[in-house]
């Protein structure tokens, strides 16, 4: 009687093999994922916002200029002096429109050209603004409107405002926490501003303020009006800032799993693998190919292919779900050349490593790509560790690149450049690596398969019956 082999699962090495690929996987996700975003308000270093005095002044009496948008400006980078989350720069309105456009700036906080006008017209001795302002309310809420004099209505005091400006183009997230930290200090300012504006109500007389209703005293202790307002606009379908990352991550995505296709199809092709279709198992006669020889059908294969899914994907992006998307020709070469790239990198991964280059791949454009490429949580709220990473992992790159051409007009310098140089680079480095180790793997004579004797070593193609048979 014969006795049945011992269960595989029996094994220590399976187990202990399956467990340290597996452990070390899940750790290195969790460390990467929630890690770079699990506290980006402590993380949070100089994050851009520009400040912008707009601010003509205004005469204070005895032939005095003030100008009240220069003690905004400075009171708000002497208060964030010893705070370095938020890098407040100061720049005209049309710098600040430009970085806007560039997405260089996260928001703004504009000061209008009559703000010290209207500040000090709230409280101006003769024309007792802030009574008038609790008055109108008390009108307004009777329905009846507020006469003086010769039964004219006096109109109420234009209320002095700033203006926050957001840029979702250049993240939703950080734009939504530089909104946070401009309307605070905008809030912060026109406290500031209360304090100075009050005692002087009424003409500076004691008797005067007594008077005023409670509502106008509360305008003068806020006087200021704070508007958000989009910065740079976008289009009502992209994603809120948020397609050029969704974008990018699809070209990563096609890029590294067309890789893995491309490699297991052409070792089948080549007799090195065998397919299973259900429970059938199909598999060619071996063809005794050189490493290099291999990686170069794949790397052709993979250039031809990503015209294929380039196209298909901004057809489905653009055309079927209707992206908000402008110079589409350029959007089309970039896509394909983002998946070209990607692909034979992974094709150099996998050629380079055998079956671990796939793992290899997952970590370099996933696990460590995702979380360091800016797209949600701003570089500028990650840790240093992304910080750095996001200088040479590819979906920074990629996404800086797509929000130029979708946001910001195809501008070179809005992130264009940057990823054409770095696609450049990479495509440089892969095909050097690649070719590199599977030449040096011909070299020395570590084949695939064992050759046959009587077929050399040349490197060239050489059909060999396949010495297990094909079927089900």
């Amino acid at each position: 009687m014969t006795s049945s082999p011992p269960s595989v699962l029996r094994s220590p090495r399976l187990w202990i093999g399956s467990g340290l690929i597996l452990a070390v996987v899940s750790t290195l996700f969790a460390l990467l994922y929630v890690g770079g975003n699990v506290d980006p308000k402590g993380n949070l270093r100089d994050l851009p916002v520009a400040l912008v005095n707009e601010d003509r002044g205004a005469d204070a009496g005895g032939g005095k200029r003030t100008n009240l948008g220069d003690q905004v400006v400075s009171g708000i980078r002497t208060s964030a002096a010893k705070d370095r989350s938020i890098d407040w720069q100061v720049l005209t309105r049309q710098e600040a429109d430009r970085r806007l456009g560039q997405g260089k700036l996260y928001g703004a906080l504009v000061v209008p050209p009559d703000f010290t006008a209207a500040v000090s017209g709230l409280a101006a001795p003769g024309q007792p603004a802030a009574a008038q302002a609790g008055q109108g309310q008390s009108a307004q809420g009777k329905g009846q409107a507020q006469t003086q004099g010769q039964g004219q209505a006096q109109p109420q005091p234009a209320r002095p405002k700033l203006t926050v400006l957001t840029n979702q183009a250049a993240g939703s997230f950080g734009s939504s926490m530089a909104s946070q930290a401009t309307q605070k200090a905008a809030h912060a300012a026109s406290a500031q501003l209360g304090k100075d504006l009050l005692p002087k109500a009424g003409g500076g007389q004691p008797a005067a303020q007594a008077q005023l209703p409670p509502a106008a005293k509360l305008m003068l202790a806020d006087p200021v009006a704070v508007e958000v307002a989009d910065g740079h606009p976008l289009g009502a379908r992209s994603a809120m800032g948020l397609s050029a990352f969704y974008y990018a991550l699809v070209l990563l995505v096609c890029g590294m799993l067309g890789a893995n296709v491309i490699h297991s199809q052409v070792d089948n092709a080549l007799g090195y693998l065998h397919t299973d279709f259900g429970p059938f198992r199909r598999r060619t006669p071996v063809r005794h190919t050189s490493r290099v020889r291999t990686l170069g059908i794949s790397t052709a294969l993979m250039l031809g292919l990503s015209v294929v899914m380039g196209s298909l994907v901004e057809a489905t992006t653009v055309g079927l779900l209707d992206m908000d998307a402008s110079h589409l020709g350029l959007l089309w070469l970039y896509s394909v050349g983002t998946i070209a790239v990607v692909g034979v990198s992974g094709l150099a991964l996998l050629a380079a490593f055998g079956t671990p280059g796939m793992l290899v791949s997952t970590i370099v454009f996933i696990a460590m790509a995702v979380p360091s490429s800016g797209a949600t949580v701003p570089l500028e709220a990650l840790p240093g560790f992304f910080r750095t990473l996001s200088e040479f992992e590819p979906l920074r790159q990629l996404t800086g690149g797509l929000r130029s051409l979708l946001y910001f007009d195809a501008q070179a310098d809005a992130g264009l450049a940057r990823a054409w140089a770095s696609m450049g680079l990479a495509l440089a480095g892969a095909l050097a690596f690649g070719f590199g180790a599977t030449r040096l793997y011909d070299r020395r004579g570590l084949h695939r398969i064992p050759r046959p004797a009587e077929n050399g070593a040349d490197g060239h193609d050489a059909p060999v019956a396949d010495p297990a048979p094909a079927g089900a």
